[in-house]
C-alpha cells in the first residue's frame, strides 16, 4: 500500500508549492535467505506542521464511548462509530486546520493558548464504542492496558467516557495506575458534541488544557469547569452539566477566567519506582445496602462464596441495629472465612466514625471501617486489593484502612506548622501590610520555589527538609519553569534528587526552555543522576527530540564518547539522524573517529535499540548465531529514520 500526502507551507501562501510523499507501508529486507517485513506506519504518525518557536505537547485521547459522541438512532442515542474525530475538525475551538494543514485521520491540534504553547492530540477511538452501563472490570484493563503502553509517547491522557459509571472507572483506574507521573483526566457530557447547546465542547477542552500544560500526576475527572479527584466523585445529578460533586475534598482545579491548580491538594507519587498499571482485578466484589428490616436470609445470600469483598453500605456515621444479633453474625461469619467487609456511609457527606455503639459492633465483627471513601472508590479498591495474590489475608485489611491514592481523607490533628505561620513570612507580610490569607498563601507561593532552589543548588537536604515540613511544595517552578529537581539535577547532588523524588518531585516538569531534570544532568554528564532518573521512567520530551539527532552527530564528529555514553545511558536513540541525513556511526566514520564509531557498532550489535518516545524491541533474536538475524532489526530502523531525515523540516513529525 503507498500513502500519499500533499503539503503547502501555510506560512507564505504565495509561494505554496506541493510535497508528495509516497511511503510504503510494508518493507521487505532480504539478506540471503533472511526477508522480513518491517511496519513503517510509524512514519505516518501525527502529521502536522510544527514551528520550531512554539511550546508542544502531546496529550492521548482514549474514547471509549459515552455519550458526547452519540447521535440519534431511532430516537434513542446510541454511540456512533468512526464520526468523532469528523466532527472535531470541524470545530476551530478544538481544532486549527492554518497550523496543521495534513495529519493522520486520528490527529488534531488545539490553537494556541496565551502561553504561546500548542496541545497536539491524537483520538484513540475503541471498536466497538461502549455506553457506560455496558462498561466492565476487562474494559478497565484495557484502558489500563493502553495507557501503559502510551505512557512514554504522550504528556497527558484524556479518556472519554459516560458519566454513568465514569465515577468506577476514574476510583479503579487511580489504583490500577502504579507510580503515576503524569495526568490521567476522565470526562464526558450529558448532552452530545454534536448538539447545538452541548457541554461536550467545553469539558473535553478543559480536559486537554489541563493535561496538557500541567503536571498532576493523578487520575482526575473534569466536569463542568472543575477537576476533580478521580476517587473522590460521585454522580448526584442526571439532569444538570454540573453532574458530579466530591463531597468530602475540594476540587484540584477550577476553570474560570484562569485555570487555578490547588496544588496544596495534588498527590505526589513520593516514589522511584517505574510507572506501572496492575490491570488484574478481582471481580467477586459487591454492594450491600442496609435498610430497616433488611432479612438475615438476605445477608446470608449476599456473603456466600465466592464473594471476597463487600462495601456494606450503613446509616449516618457508620452506624447497623446493634438489636439484630442475627445480622451481626452473618457479618462475624463472613469476617472469619475471610471476606474483607468496608463500612461506608449511605450519606453523600461526612465520614465512618465511631461515635455511637451502633457503629462500634460492626468493628466488634470484623468489618473495616472506611472512613469518608465513597462507594465507589471502596469498591474498586477492593477490586485492586484483593487481586494482589501475594499478599496476607491480614496485609490486605490493612491496606484497605490505609489511604492510598487520596481516597481518605487523612487526620489532620496533628498538622504541622505551615510556612504561612513562619515568623520570616509574617515580617513580609507586615511590611507589605497584607493581612488576608489570600495574599499571605500568594507571598508563601511566590517565596517557596526560589528558597527550595536554593537549597537544591548546594544540595542542602536539610533546608528542604525544614521547607516540607512547613507545608511547602517543592514541585513549584520558579521564573523560569525550573523546580528544585532541575536545579539539583544540574548541580550533581544525587542524594538531593533523591530526596526530592522520594518526596513527590516530577521527572516530567519542563522549564521555559523545554529542558526536563534528565535534560539536566545529561548536559553537565551525571552519570548518577541520570540513572536514578532513569529508574523513574523519565524520558525526554518531544521538543528535546528534534534537535536530538544534531547533538549526537556533533558529539561523534568531535571524538566525545563521554558525551554518546550518557545519551545512550538516558535512553536516547543513537541512530537519530542529523539535519543532512547521516547517523552519529556514519559521521564518525567520515571524520576518521574509529573509536566512537566501533563503539556504536558494538553497541547495536549487543544492545537492544531503545528509542527516546516509544520502543523497538530488538532484544528478542533467536540464540542461532546468525549475526545477520541479529542485526536486521536495527537496520531496518535505521532505513526508517533515514527515510524520515530525507523530508524537508516541516514533515519530519509527520
Amino acid at each position: 500500500m503507498t500513502l500519499f500526502c500533499t503539503w503547502t507551507p501555510s506560512q507564505n501562501r504565495s509561494k505554496s508549492c506541493t510535497v508528495i510523499i509516497i511511503i510504503l507501508s510494508s518493507l521487505t529486507v532480504i539478506t540471503g535467505v533472511i526477508m522480513a517485513d518491517y511496519n513503517l506506519s510509524s512514519l505516518g504518525q501525527d502529521l502536522q506542521l510544527t514551528s520550531p518557536t512554539t511550546s508542544e505537547a502531546h496529550v492521548l485521547v482514549i474514547n471509549t464511548g459515552g455519550t458526547i459522541g452519540m447521535t440519534l438512532h431511532d430516537n434513542v442515542l446510541a454511540p456512533k462509530p468512526n464520526a468523532f474525530v469528523q466532527s472535531l475538525r470541524k470545530l476551530p475551538i478544538l481544532h486549527d486546520e492554518s497550523y496543521a494543514i495534513c495529519g493522520s485521520d486520528n490527529t488534531l491540534v488545539l490553537p494556541m493558548n496565551k502561553d504561546n504553547k500548542r496541545i497536539i492530540y491524537t483520538v484513540m477511538e475503541y471498536s466497538p464504542l461502549l455506553d457506560s452501563s455496558n462498561m466492565t472490570t476487562d474494559d478497565w484493563s484495557q484502558i489500563g492496558k493502553d495507557i501503559e503502553k502510551n505512557y512514554q509517547n504522550f504528556d497527558g491522557f484524556v479518556i472519554l467516557h459516560g458519566t454513568d459509571t465514569m465515577a468506577y472507572t476514574a476510583s479503579a483506574l487511580s489504583f490500577m495506575c502504579e507510580h503515576l507521573g503524569k495526568p490521567i483526566i476522565l470526562t464526558g457530557s450529558q448532552v452530545p458534541i454534536y448538539q447545538v447547546r452541548t457541554d461536550g465542547i467545553d469539558n473535553l477542552l478543559g480536559a486537554l488544557l489541563i493535561a496538557g500544560q500541567f503536571v498532576i500526576p493523578e487520575v482526575c475527572l473534569y466536569f463542568h469547569n472543575k477537576l476533580y479527584r478521580g476517587n473522590r466523585v460521585t454522580k448526584v445529578d442526571n439532569r444538570s452539566f454540573n453532574a458530579f460533586s466530591s463531597p468530602n475534598l475540594a476540587p484540584l482545579a477550577n476553570a474560570a477566567i484562569d485555570i487555578t491548580i490547588n496544588w496544596d491538594t495534588v498527590l505526589r507519587a513520593n516514589t522511584t519506582a517505574k510507572f506501572q498499571v496492575s490491570t488484574e482485578l478481582n471481580s467477586n466484589v459487591g454492594l450491600l445496602k442496609l435498610f430497616p428490616g433488611i432479612t438475615t436470609a438476605t445477608v446470608r445470600a449476599f456473603l456466600q462464596p465466592p464473594m471476597q469483598g463487600v462495601v456494606l453500605e450503613t446509616y449516618g456515621s457508620g452506624n447497623a441495629p446493634d438489636n439484630r444479633p442475627d445480622l451481626l453474625e452473618e457479618l462475624k461469619k463472613a469476617t472469619d472465612a475471610g471476606v474483607i467487609i468496608i463500612n461506608c456511609t449511605q450519606c453523600l457527606r461526612g465520614t465512618v466514625s465511631m461515635s455511637y455503639a451502633t457503629g462500634k459492633v460492626l468493628i466488634d465483627a470484623g468489618v473495616i471501617t472506611g472512613g469518608d471513601m465513597t462507594s465507589e472508590a471502596a469498591l474498586s479498591k477492593l477490586c485492586y486489593v484483593l487481586a494482589k495474590k501475594e499478599l496476607s489475608l491480614d496485609t490486605k485489611k490493612k491496606l484497605m484502612a490505609q489511604n492510598l491514592r487520596g481516597e481518605l481523607s487523612l487526620d489532620f490533628a496533628d498538622t504541622k506548622l505551615c510556612l504561612s505561620d513562619s515568623r520570616f513570612i509574617q515580617v513580609i507580610a507586615q511590611s507589605l501590610h497584607i493581612s488576608c490569607k489570600e495574599e499571605l498563601a500568594a507571598i508563601r507561593d511566590a517565596l517557596t520555589p526560589p528558597l527550595a532552589c536554593a537549597a537544591a543548588k548546594i544540595g542542602d537536604i536539610e533546608a528542604l527538609e525544614a521547607l516540607k515540613e512547613m507545608g511547602s511544595n517543592l514541585c513549584l517552578e520558579d521564573y523560569d519553569g525550573r523546580t528544585p529537581l532541575h536545579v539539583a539535577a544540574c548541580e550533581g547532588h544525587l542524594n538531593a534528587v533523591n530526596y526530592l523524588l522520594s518526596h513527590g518531585a516530577t521527572v516530567y516538569a519542563k522549564d521555559r526552555y523545554g529542558d526536563t531534570p534528565l535534560c539536566n544532568a545529561v548536559h553537565y554528564r551525571h552519570r548518577d543522576i541520570v540513572e536514578l532518573l532513569r529508574q523513574t521512567r523519565a524520558h525526554f520530551s518531544q521538543d528535546r527530540l528534534e534537535e536530538l539527532g544534531r547533538e549526537l552527530c556533533s558529539l561523534a564528529a568531535s571524538g566525545d564518547l563521554e558525551g554518546l555514553e550518557i545519551w545512550s545511558l538516558a535512553g536516547a536513540d543513537l541512530m537519530k539522524p542529523g539535519y543532512t541525513g547521516q547517523t552519529a556511526i556514519e559521521v564518525a566514520r567520515a571524520v576518521g573517529k574509529h573509536d566512537v564509531a566501533d563503539w556504536l557498532s558494538k553497541l547495536l550489535r549487543n544492545k537492544s535499540e531503545t528509542v527516546v518516545g516509544g520502543y523497538y524491541e530488538c532484544d528478542e533474536y533467536d540464540d542461532n548465531g546468525d549475526e545477520v538475524n541479529k542485526m536486521q532489526h536495527v537496520w531496518i530502523s535505521v532505513f526508517a529514520r533515514f527515510v524520515t531525515s530525507s523530508l524537508p523540516h516541516q514533515l519530519r513529525h509527520l
